[in-house]
C-alpha cells in the first residue's frame, strides 16, 4: 500500500473554487489596500471581497459543521489557504483569525456557548462577521506574552487580569496585536481573551479564556501601523474596569489559558506555513517568467545561464518541501483532535524562515529591477517577513514549546514519524525560563 500524494476530487474543486476567489475577487482591491496609509482604511477596503468569502463559505470554513460550519479538515483548509496567501497572506490572516477566536470555544466551551456564538459567527445575514483572536501583550514591565506560561505570579507573563465579582469578571489591562478590532475599529463581534484570573499563582496555571463581544464598556482599540500585511490590521485594546459576565468564561479553560495558547498556535502553525509556501509560490513564478524573457544585456534569456538555472531549481524544491511539510502538519492534526503542538511548531518554524530566503533568492534573479514597486517583489519579501515572527514568534513560543516537549521524559523521538499522538503537558512549559 502506498502513501497518496494525490488530491481527491472533491480537494482539487476546493483549490480550484478557492483559487478563482483569490485571483478574480480579491486580488483587485490588494494594491489599493497595501498603499492606503491608514490602516483600519486599507482593512476597510477589503470588507467587500470578504463578505463574497463569507457567502462563498471559506470565511467560516474551518469551524465546525453541526453549528453552521464548513467543517473542512485541516488538511483541507491548508490546501485552500495557500491559495489565498499566493494572492495576499493578510486577507488570509482575517480569515484564520476566525478560527483562532472561535476555535477555541468549540474545544472549551459549553455545548450553550458553543451554539450562540459558532452559530452566530456562521449565519450573519451581512456576511461580515469577524471572530477576534487577543492573546499578545505589548512589552515592558508587568506584561508581555513571549513568557506567557512561565510559572511565576505577576508581574511576570500575561499582565491583563480579570478578576471575579459575583457575575461579572472586571478585566483591566492592555493588549497589543490582537486581531480583534472589527471593520469600523469598534472590536470583533466576539474575540478569546487571554487574561490572568488568579494573579498568586503563575502562567501554567493562573491563565484562563473569556468571550469578549463587540460593544462591550471599557474596550477600547487604536490601530498599529504595520510594514506588512496592510489588508490586515492590528490594534491595541485597553481593557479599563471592562464588565464582562461570567458566563462568558469558556469553562475548559478556567486554568488553562496556556494551553489554549499553545494549541491556537499548534492548529494554526501549518496556515502559517503554508501562507509562507503561497507567497513563496508567486514569488518564484514571477521570477522564472522573468528569466525565460530577459537578457540583462546577454544575447538570449538569462534562464539560459547556470546560475540562474541553479537557484530557481533550488527555490522550486524548497516551496515544494515547504508545501508537504504543511500538509503533513495538517494531516497529523485531523488524526490527533487537532492536537499538534509538537508538528505544528516544528512546521511553522522550518517552513517560514526557509521561505523568507526563497522569496530573497527570486528577488536575487531579478537583480536591481526586484525593487520596482510595480513588480511585486518588495510586497512579497515585506510578506514573507511576517511568518516568522507573528502567530506565536518562532523565537519565542514556537521554538520553547519544541524544545519542551524533547526535553520530557516520556518523549518518543519516533512518534512523529510514526504518525503517534504527542501529548503536551503542563510540565512542558516555562522550560529554561529565567525565573
Amino acid at each position: 500500500m502506498s502513501i497518496s500524494f494525490t488530491m481527491s476530487d472533491s480537494q482539487r474543486k476546493l483549490q480550484s473554487d478557492v483559487r478563482n476567489f483569490a485571483e478574480q475577487v480579491l486580488k483587485p482591491y490588494i494594491e489599493p489596500a497595501d498603499n492606503e496609509p491608514d490602516p483600519l482604511k486599507a482593512y476597510a477596503l477589503t470588507k467587500e471581497p470578504y463578505i463574497e468569502a463569507y457567502k462563498q463559505g471559506i470565511a467560516m470554513s474551518m469551524l465546525p459543521a453541526q453549528y453552521g460550519g464548513g467543517g473542512l479538515s485541516c488538511l483541507d483548509f491548508t490546501i485552500a489557504a495557500e491559495e489565498i496567501c499566493a494572492v495576499d497572506p493578510g486577507f488570509a490572516t482575517t480569515v484564520l483569525v476566525n478560527g483562532l477566536g472561535i476555535m477555541p470555544i468549540a474545544w472549551y466551551g459549553t455545548e450553550e456557548q458553543k451554539e450562540k456564538w459558532i452559530g452566530a459567527a456562521t449565519s450573519d445575514p451581512t456576511g461580515t462577521y469577524l471572530g477576534g483572536w487577543t492573546a499578545s501583550e505589548p512589552p515592558g514591565a508587568g506584561s508581555g506574552t513571549a513568557n506567557f506560561d512561565i510559572d511565576s505570579p505577576r508581574p511576570a507573563g500575561v499582565g491583563l487580569t480579570a478578576e471575579r465579582k459575583g457575575d461579572v469578571f472586571i478585566l483591566n489591562g492592555r493588549k497589543r496585536w490582537p486581531s480583534a478590532a472589527g471593520w469600523d475599529g469598534q472590536g470583533a463581534n466576539v474575540q478569546t481573551v487571554i487574561c490572568r484570573t488568579d494573579s498568586s499563582v503563575g502562567g501554567t496555571k493562573g491563565l484562563s479564556a473569556i468571550i469578549v463581544e463587540r460593544g462591550t464598556p471599557g474596550v477600547s482599540y487604536s490601530f498599529i501601523d504595520t510594514e506588512a500585511q496592510r489588508t490586515h490590521v492590528n490594534a491595541e485594546i485597553v481593557f479599563d474596569n471592562a464588565e464582562v459576565p461570567a458566563a462568558n468564561l469558556l469553562p475548559g479553560a478556567a486554568g488553562n489559558g496556556d494551553f489554549v495558547i499553545n494549541r491556537n498556535f499548534a492548529w494554526s502553525g501549518p496556515v502559517a506555513a503554508i501562507a509562507a509556501v503561497g507567497i513563496a509560490r508567486t514569488a518564484y513564478e514571477m521570477a522564472l517568467e522573468f528569466a525565460k524573457n530577459n537578457s540583462a544585456g546577454s544575447l538570449g534569456p538569462i534562464m539560459r545561464f547556470q546560475n540562474v538555472g541553479y537557484v530557481l531549481g533550488d527555490v522550486a524544491a524548497k516551496i515544494e518541501m515547504g508545501r508537504v511539510f504543511a500538509l503533513r502538519a495538517a494531516d497529523y492534526l485531523d488524526k490527533h483532535d487537532l492536537h499538534a503542538e509538537l508538528i505544528g511548531a516544528q512546521s511553522k518554524i522550518q517552513v517560514t524562515e526557509m521561505m523568507v530566503d526563497v522569496v530573497f533568492k527570486c528577488m536575487q534573479i531579478v537583480g536591481v529591477n526586484s525593487l520596482e514597486k510595480s513588480r511585486g517583489f518588495a510586497r512579497l519579501l515585506r510578506e514573507a517577513s511576517v511568518q516568522p515572527i507573528y502567530d506565536g514568534g518562532n523565537m519565542g513560543m514556537q521554538r520553547r514549546r519544541v524544545h519542551g516537549i524533547m526535553a520530557d521524559p516520556s518523549f518518543d523521538p519516533r512518534a512523529i514519524m510514526e504518525d503517534e499522538f504527542v501529548p503536551f503537558t503542563k510540565g512542558m512549559e516555562s522550560i529554561g525560563t529565567i525565573q
